[in-house]
């Protein structure tokens, strides 16, 4: 493959201080409603990297299901091996790749449960089947074939087909409380704008980063 042919420019739009919100949160919101109403596929979808108790790195990608002045949440099985990372060391990193509007925004944090009632306040909304398939899979453990899948989700579906699903007690949120962002806009010739909130007790400094 000749993978060092393909390039292109960027030129959506620049990125200048005097555009810039001084309350990075408020920044964030703007460019999710931005991604969302410019129909960018997925505009929740993010990256999270963990580190592992040995050191290893690893990502995947998970929705964003709640954001405010405390942080950003997702949910997920309490046994997965992105949970048992942040059990080890608890510091995340954060991507949003919004590549069709030439922005990207990256947060590192400190990650803890949400309360119970909390996950369960959002586990309840979920359709009934993602409710089941919660129960139907051990996260990140080895499985044999996707008939095993099937059939466990067909067991326990058949287990909670009255009444209300339990909340299980290996599932829940993770909210993640930012110390710094970064907000990446394309440029012209690789001149790429890069905005850094770094926390700072009560306040957040603010500098360019050059490309």
């Amino acid at each position: 493959m000749d993978l060092e042919s393909i390039r292109r420019e960027y030129l959506k739009g620049g990125l200048r201080r005097e555009s810039l919100h001084d309350d990075p949160r408020i920044q964030f919101e703007r460019w999710m409603d931005n991604a969302i109403h410019s129909e960018v596929p997925d505009p929740t979808a993010m990256t999270l990297a963990t580190v592992s108790a040995s050191g290893e790195p690893t990502q995947r990608i998970v929705l964003l299901k709640h954001a405010d002045d405390k942080g950003f949440v997702f949910y997920t099985n309490y046994s997965s091996r992105k949970a048992l990372d942040i059990a080890a060391n608890n510091q995340v990193s954060l991507h949003f790749p919004w590549h069709f509007m030439e922005r990207q925004v990256k947060i590192n944090g400190f990650a803890h449960k949400v309360p119970v009632a909390e996950s369960l306040a959002y586990f309840l909304s979920r359709p009934h089947d993602s409710q089941v398939a919660a129960w139907s899979s051990e996260q990140s453990q080895a499985v044999s074939s996707r008939q095993l899948l099937e059939t466990q989700f067909a067991r326990m579906k058949a287990k909670f087909k009255q009444g209300q699903v339990p909340l299980p007690d290996f599932w829940g949120g993770f909210r993640i409380e930012p110390y710094r962002y970064e907000f990446w806009q394309g440029g012209a010739m690789r001149l790429h704008d890069r905005f850094e909130y770094v926390k700072e007790k009560t306040s957040w400094r603010i500098q360019r980063l050059a490309p």
